[in-house]
């Protein structure tokens, strides 16, 4: 008899950006009965993901990764199936909620992660088109778009006073509640 460590079942959750939330995926891998997971709240985009590394070293030959959906592997169709082939010859079993267990070994399991990975970052590609073209359409009817500006019109006029009578950038922000960096682009413009 051997005291092999029994396998674990691990999920993995990411959202792209610190103002989406990590519950309903959380919650979606606990019922899915992971028994750890790890949660990343940065862009698919990059490869800087440090719960993912932290997930990666965690996983044992004979675990299972568990994710909400193959997108949360990454965002391109060659990461995923890059990372999904990895995991596999690592001897990590990999299943997504949505899409079922992968299995990069059988033709079957190539062309099922191609497809869903491929759809994933034909939607990504999709959303990005749709939000310029709202982008596009504001500023043709001379909306703001983007982030909130962190000046009114009169404090970026009080900035630029407050600069010629020879406040720093920075002695200029403090007194606006802003930071020198911000100041230095109000009065670029």
């Amino acid at each position: 008899m051997t005291n092999a460590p029994a396998s674990s079942l691990v999920g993995y959750a990411r959202v792209s950006t610190t103002r989406q939330n990590l519950d309903r995926q959380t919650d979606a891998l606990g019922a899915a009965g992971a028994q750890k997971v790890f949660a990343d709240k940065v862009t698919g985009r990059t490869m800087d993901r440090p719960q993912w590394a932290a997930c990666r070293d965690y996983l044992r030959p004979g675990d299972t990764l568990l994710v909400d959906n193959l997108d949360r592997l990454g965002r391109s169709t060659l990461e995923v199936i890059t990372t999904v082939t990895e995991l596999t010859d690592a001897g990590i079993v990999v299943q997504s909620i949505a899409q079922g267990t992968l299995d990069p070994s059988t033709a079957t399991g190539r062309l099922m992660i191609g497809m869903f990975a491929m759809l994933a970052e034909f939607e990504v590609d999709l959303k990005a088109e749709r939000a310029s073209s709202a982008r596009e359409a504001a500023a043709a009817r001379g909306q703001h778009t983007g982030r909130p500006r962190k000046l009114a019109k009169s404090d970026a006029v009080r900035a630029r006073e407050l600069r010629d009578q020879g406040m720093s950038a920075g002695e200029v922000g403090k007194v606006l509640g802003c930071s020198r960096a911000t100041i230095y682009r109000y009065l670029a413009t």
